[in-house]
């Protein structure tokens, strides 16, 4: 897995971005800024191509949000002189909880608190574009959407995804790529280990192979065109293979679902993902 030209990609979102907004008859977008890279670099790109006035950022906290995740969100905004607005979601959910341990008479599963979250965020986003007109930015990443690692209504919601035809390791790359024309994106943000943030400590290497190891792998499963048993054979594990291939296939319904994409290159995103669930 070769390193991305930093300079030509992100020019070429910045492009994406504005020439959307353009052909929309849209001028104002709104970001939910978590404090990670993936909406950091959004809203960043978002800022160059849209102009710093036309674009607001909403933070939304849960019970489950670390203190440096909000400093360092406000610090970019701050940075960027972007309009921001924090709208805690923990009350919001606690209500949404007792709700459904009624529902569910107290048996609630983890990943229905979890999605629950990412709902409750989309919902103020979209609440937010329809009062305003701005357009909803959508902040996944392809490795997280191969892998299935996103809420359907919730953080996959959007008008368009700015980033969703690169992998993990390559959102870090375009950050780096930001703060050597302007020192925007804080330290934090980029060195912090990566996490969603919907329950205690969570991780993404909880349930993910770690992104160094993952890309390259996933990249050898669209872009090269490689079959799982052809990137075992070059030396993968058995068993990394086979999770990460039944991830993909597990949460390929999804693809069907997501909102509009930029794509990069000669390998877009959807019928690359589409080819290992024929």
């Amino acid at each position: 897995m070769k390193e991305i030209e930093s300079d030509v990609v992100y020019a070429r979102l910045v492009k994406g971005v504005a020439s959307f907004f353009r052909e929309n008859g849209k001028d104002r977008a709104v970001v939910g800024l978590s404090g990670g890279i993936d909406s950091a670099v959004v809203l960043c790109i978002a800022a160059e191509a849209l102009g710093r006035e036309n674009v607001h950022a909403v933070l939304m906290p849960s019970p489950f949000s670390t203190l440096h995740s909000v400093t360092d969100a406000i610090e970019l905004a701050s940075n960027l002189n972007i309009s921001y607005n924090i709208v805690p979601i923990e009350a919001i959910f606690n209500k949404y909880t007792k709700e459904l341990e009624e529902f569910f008479c107290d048996d609630i599963k983890d990943i229905t608190i979890e999605n629950l979250q990412a709902r409750i965020r989309a919902d103020i986003l979209m609440a937010y574009s329809n009062q305003t007109g701005a357009l909803l930015l959508n902040t996944s990443n392809k490795s997280e959407l191969a892998m299935g690692y996103g809420t359907l209504y919730g953080d996959l919601s959007g008008a368009l995804m700015v980033i969703a035809d690169l992998y993990k390791l390559q959102v870090y790359s375009i950050a780096h790529y930001i703060n050597t024309l302007e020192k925007v994106i804080p330290q934090n943000t980029i060195t912090k280990e990566p996490s969603a943030e919907l329950r205690i400590d969570q991780k993404d290497s909880d349930t993910l192979p770690e992104y160094k190891i993952l890309d390259p792998i996933l990249h050898m499963l669209t872009e090269e065109g490689k079959s799982p048993e052809e990137v075992i054979a070059g030396g993968t594990e058995r068993i990394l293979v086979d999770r990460i291939v039944k991830l993909m296939k597990s949460s390929a319904f999804k693809v069907h679902q997501l909102p509009q994409m930029l794509q990069l290159g000669d390998f877009p995103l959807q019928p690359a993902f589409k080819c290992l669930i024929c």
